[in-house]
């Protein structure tokens, strides 16, 4: 289907002249909406809810859309629009600015290779459901445990002539004179010829019996393993070729195409539905119009995935790893506002050391100090106890706790306190207690949440809640009060997985309510109210049983 238009230029309903523009373009990854975006947003969203031209069901399956706050050549100030991916089954909608590259065009090669590929695909299915291969490959595992056990028989067969020979052997050497014995040998050692034999003509006949299985079920399924074969190669050249005709451009002119932009990442190419995201659209279509890109903003509307946690009308940042290397390029020459992640937000805040012997600390950690040093900040907890305890053996970090989690840490000394206490918690059988100020209420008093947790490598750190590949992560919780709208509860960590406690708050199948402050699963706030509040474990020298509590500040 072709664009619909030349312009997807949409001025704002009301006037926004009292409105300050910002003086640098959003950075996409981490942002405060500005204001005008939020009011894009809230004109957009009255579309989606008033418009009868398209039809998708947002209760089932919900939609990132992003606005970008444009500036045309008349100085006009107003907005662009977009969704990811494809909505109401195309990609070309009115009022939404159109995909890079049109994937769903009836008459292009996509679809044209979309189709060989299914053909392939009702080849391979047809031959896989013949009922002859799967009658052979259950010949051949019922034809092998017999042959095992046909062999395992006359091994253990041998093994009591062995014994029998050996003592026919000793009885012979009592009982026989001379020339006897060396008759009864001879006999015996004959015997145990001819039994080896036929342990290789039993080995052989099964070999040659399997063998004669195992060529009539590879000659059924030869074909399928080809067209397979075949199946893999298009769809690697259908991908590629398709990944060559997404260019994208940036404010200077300059375009590159996808296979070009993650040439120059650590995977080397595209990751699946690379350039579908709203926000390559948007600057896409505003340099194609010679618009001037002010600032921008994305939202969900509708259910959340099942996988994922999206809130409806909430505003998240572009993903990591689909738009950061395509951004990077298109942003290239645009004054852009600095990362707020590169600046160390807890620079000017202390640790608190609760306990302290010739062994370990206890510390209470501020919320936004690393546990160990990330990329770009250096400062953390490790490098502060690095500065104060230079003679301290061992990883000194025996536990982390996230940047913004606040509370209790162990600090080992030495590597064998480090590794004493790192063999409790590996063993479970460290006692912890987290409070949390949750940002709603809560029906329920107490309860246990049993969601497994993978990391989600589109868009990191963040967590995926995956019952296929996702490690098992339990915690119990209980509600302390309920005030003001929102919960504060207690969380015990049956596990410890990253960002446990904030996927588990905040997922439909969790509580449902994120933790407040929380900016990843959430709604940001002045801090993410989580803390780490209590901690019980064995001393690694006296063996006593230590627990410490320190409350929140919340």
């Amino acid at each position: 289907m072709p664009p619909l238009k030349t312009s997807y230029f949409i001025p704002f309903k009301e006037s926004i002249e009292s409105e300050v523009l910002p003086e640098r373009f959003t950075y996409p990854f981490y942002y405060e909406p500005h204001p005008l975006c939020v009011k894009a947003a809230e004109e957009l969203q009255m579309h989606i809810e008033e418009q009868t031209i398209w039809q998708h069901d947002f209760d089932t399956t919900g939609k990132m859309f992003g606005v970008l706050l444009v500036k045309n050549r008349k100085d006009e100030v107003g907005f662009l629009a977009a969704f990811s991916g494809k909505l109401a089954g195309v990609n070309h909608l009115p009022l939404f600015a159109p995909p890079v590259y049109d994937m769903l065009n009836e008459k292009g090669f996509y679809k044209k290779g979309e189709i060989a590929l299914n053909e392939l695909n009702a080849k391979i299915k047809k031959l896989q459901q013949n009922p002859k291969i799967k009658e052979l490959q259950d010949q051949l595992e019922k034809e092998k445990i017999r042959a095992k056990q046909s062999i395992e028989d006359f091994r253990n067969t041998i093994i009591e002539s062995r014994r029998k020979r050996k003592e026919q052997r000793t009885i012979g050497k009592n009982t026989l004179d001379e020339k006897a014995l060396e008759i009864l040998v001879n006999q015996l050692a004959t015997e145990s010829v001819n039994q080896k034999n036929e342990l290789k003509r039993i080995q052989q006949h099964w070999e040659a019996q399997l063998n004669s299985v195992e060529s009539k079920w590879k000659e059924l399924n030869n074909e399928i393993e080809q067209l397979k074969k075949q199946r893999k190669i298009a769809s690697n050249t259908l991908q590629k070729r398709l990944f060559s005709e997404y260019h994208f451009l940036n404010i200077s002119g300059e375009k590159k195409s996808l296979l070009d932009i993650f040439k120059e990442t650590p995977q080397g190419v595209p990751p699946a539905a690379a350039g579908e995201c709203a926000a390559p659209k948007l600057l896409q279509q505003a340099f194609q119009e010679g618009l001037t890109p002010i600032a921008m903003a994305e939202f969900w509307w509708g259910e959340s995935p099942k996988s994922e946690i999206r809130k409806h009308k909430y505003f998240y940042p572009a993903c990591q790893g689909k738009c950061q290397p395509i951004l990077g390029h298109m942003l290239l020459g645009m004054k852009v506002d600095e990362n707020p992640l590169l600046k160390n937000s807890a620079e000017s805040k202390s640790i608190e050391i609760l306990y302290e012997d010739e062994d370990l600390l206890v510390i209470n950690k501020p919320n936004e100090l690393l546990s160990v040093p990330g990329k770009e900040i250096e400062d953390s907890v490790f490098f502060r106890m690095k500065l104060e305890y230079p003679e301290a053996t061992g990883p000194l970090i025996v536990h982390r706790l996230d940047m913004s989690t606040s509370g209790l840490m162990l600090i080992a000394k030495s590597k064998e306190a480090y590794v004493y206490l790192q063999r409790q918690f590996i063993k479970r059988t460290v006692k912890k207690r987290y409070v949390a100020l949750l940002n709603g209420l809560l029906k329920e008093d107490k309860g246990i949440i049993d969601l497994p947790l993978r990391l989600d490598i589109d868009d990191r750190p963040r967590q995926l809640v995956c019952y296929d590949f996702g490690k098992n992560a339990v915690t119990e919780w209980e509600v302390l009060e309920r005030k003001n709208g929102k919960t504060k509860v207690q969380f015990y960590p049956i596990t410890g997985r990253t960002h446990q406690l904030r996927v588990h708050a905040a997922h439909p199948e969790g509580l449902n309510t994120a933790i407040l402050g929380d900016d990843l699963y959430g709604e940001k706030s002045n801090r993410l109210h989580l803390h780490a509040e209590y901690i019980e474990f064995r001393h690694p020298r006296s063996k006593d049983i230590l627990h410490f509590n320190c409350k929140e500040d919340f």
